[in-house]
């Protein structure tokens, strides 16, 4: 990990902290048998509002234009990640929480894999 790449990972950007800030209530909130993250993961993977695809840029520190596909990967890939999230709501009603912890550590590390299956999901893939 080159000096650049080192100091970009441990700066926080805005959007990052506002998302840890949400994720730390829905950890708190989790803790019964209904988990807000997978439930709202799930309505945004169906709807695909845009405010999620323009908070991923600022996440990312990418803006992007909103330019919504609905290509047959796109829907394959919903169809996907919608049964992930599923699988995720399910594990949820342990006493642990999950799916905070996965989305501490995408909003903290931003890796490059989630943003190319947001793409996807919106239809912004090459």
């Amino acid at each position: 990990m080159t000096e650049k790449n080192r100091k970009k990972f441990f700066e926080i950007n805005l959007a990052q902290t506002k998302c840890l800030a949400v994720f730390s209530i829905f950890a708190i909130i989790g803790f019964g048998p209904i988990s807000p993250g997978c439930l709202i993961g799930m309505s945004i993977v169906l709807m695909r509002p845009m405010w999620f695809w323009n908070l991923i840029g600022d996440l990312y520190d990418n803006p992007q234009p909103y330019q919504l596909s609905f290509s047959t990967e796109s829907k394959q890939t919903r169809k996907k990640v919608f049964l992930c999230l599923l699988c995720l709501f399910i594990i949820d009603i342990a006493p642990v929480p999950v799916t905070p912890v996965v989305a501490f550590c995408i909003i903290l590390s931003r890796p490059l894999w989630f943003y190319q299956l947001v793409a996807k999901i919106y239809g912004q893939h090459d």
